[in-house]
């Protein structure tokens, strides 16, 4: 699978400590259901990044690159998991361009945002529909987590993989349809040719 990105309105804040200025927020929140993407609708269960915890994962800015704000490897970005969701921690790098790209913007409220890039693990998530007729992907074990961001737009680019899941899932779905319906098609012949 590819990598995906999710992203989540919500506290995210610069602090300082001990004169050192961090980055915190969450990447994810648990058991709240997103906004409508690509006809489906997606929630995040408790566990679902206990596997990945220990990966080197990456603080970016905008989910590039260019600006690495910490690195867990590196021990500048911690990630815990709570019961809200995945919070991470990141010592910003004292540099003009991180002060006035990220920090200051953050502090006027003008970045509110966090994202987080991942790859479901085999098995790790769950598809159904909903008592009203909504699709709802659950996921509950991330296979690779790559990077925690904050954001400046809220985007869901990188769904390619979450597109093709759902494909899979409603065709795997109209194909037990059909072998439903068939069946009660064959007994209801059967009955026909009983009587």
């Amino acid at each position: 699978m590819n990598k995906e990105l999710r992203s989540y309105s919500g506290e995210i804040r610069a602090e300082q400590r001990d004169n050192v200025t961090h980055i915190v927020g969450y990447g994810s929140v648990f058991d709240v259901l997103s906004e409508s993407m690509w006809g489906f609708r997606e929630i995040i269960r408790p566990g679902a990044f206990d596997e990945v915890l220990g990966d080197d994962v990456r603080g970016l800015f905008n989910h590039d690159a260019n600006f690495v704000l910490g690195r867990t490897a590196a021990a500048t970005m911690t990630l815990t998991v709570d019961d809200r969701g995945l919070h991470y921690d990141i010592i910003a790098p004292e540099t003009p361009t991180i002060r006035d790209l990220v920090i200051a913007p953050m502090q006027r409220g003008d970045i509110t945002q966090s994202s987080f890039a991942f790859r479901v693990a085999p098995g790790g998530d769950n598809w159904y529909e909903d008592d009203d007729g909504v699709i709802i992907r659950e996921i509950t074990k991330v296979g690779r987590l790559y990077d925690v961001s904050p954001v400046t737009y809220p985007a869901y680019q990188a769904a390619d993989s979450s597109v093709r899941s759902l494909t899979d899932w409603k065709e795997a779905r109209a194909r037990t349809l059909q072998a439903v319906n068939a069946k009660a098609a064959r007994e209801r012949e059967l009955d026909l040719f009983n009587l």
